[in-house]
């Protein structure tokens, strides 16, 4: 009977030792995905470029020689591309960009977000009509922005944040004004429109599966006050975790 009682004890502390061995090893499991997320995925984000801008919207009806207000503008480029690496075939459905999330160092001038618009002269208006909140990107056989379509291999994604109404100029002095002048004529500084940007990014495929990442940009960068105009390429994206939200 001792022996008996003792065999007992042993199978449940072997059978309590192989449950937390399991438990173990799934927790491990959990957490390296919660880290790195998937690791092998059939379309990855290689590029994001960011053209960053100003313009001066005119004042009409007035009497001064310049009477104007300043946005600034920055034009978000992200490129999608087939992973070599994946061996099955996969066709994208859409692409979206939600949850945008804007954090502004000051609350100087209105934060928007747009879309491209269907003009042959300009990618962006700033505009009600054109202003969203999320933007989707169906895949087609060919891509074409300004109609929000996504060759269904790959291809770019495009939508702009701008800062309007950040500043206003009005004089009757100047013989003219330059674009790059803008910001620094108007005393915007760069704590001004200094941005974290922050938006989710959803590749589903036909075979119904969903990748998802988020995306963290610092924007604009600081030769954008002295400059009017730059352009900023990152290609460093091994931060970007993506994972599946849909089976």
């Amino acid at each position: 009977m001792y022996r008996r009682a003792n065999k007992k004890i042993f199978h449940i502390v072997m059978l309590i030792v192989i449950i937390s061995i399991i438990l173990f090893v799934s927790g491990m499991m959990a957490l390296r995905y919660q880290v790195k997320g998937e690791s092998n995925i059939p379309f990855e984000i290689t590029k994001i470029s960011i053209a960053q801008s100003t313009e001066k919207i005119d004042n009409e009806n007035t009497e001064e020689k310049w009477n104007f207000n300043v946005n600034q503008n920055n034009d978000i480029y992200i490129y999608v591309k087939k992973n070599s690496e994946y061996r099955k075939t996969e066709i994208i459905e859409s692409v979206k960009i939600d949850n945008i999330i804007i954090n502004k160092t000051n609350e100087i001038g209105e934060t928007k977000i747009y879309k491209p618009v269907k003009d042959d002269n300009k990618m962006f208006i700033n505009s009600q009509e054109n202003e969203i909140t999320e933007i989707i990107y169906t895949g087609e056989l060919e891509s074409n922005v300004k109609e929000q379509k996504i060759s269904n291999q790959g291809g770019k994604i495009v939508f702009r944040y701008s800062i309007n109404n950040l500043s206003k100029y009005i004089s009757n002095e100047r013989e003219e004004i330059k674009y790059e002048e803008l910001l620094k004529l108007t005393g915007v500084r760069q704590e001004d429109i200094q941005t974290k940007l922050s938006f989710n990014i959803s590749i589903k495929l036909k075979s119904n599966k969903i990748y998802q990442t988020t995306v963290e940009l610092d924007i604009p960068t600081e030769k954008i006050i002295e400059k009017g105009i730059n352009g900023v390429e990152i290609i460093d994206l091994q931060n970007l975790i993506f994972k599946r939200i849909e089976n």
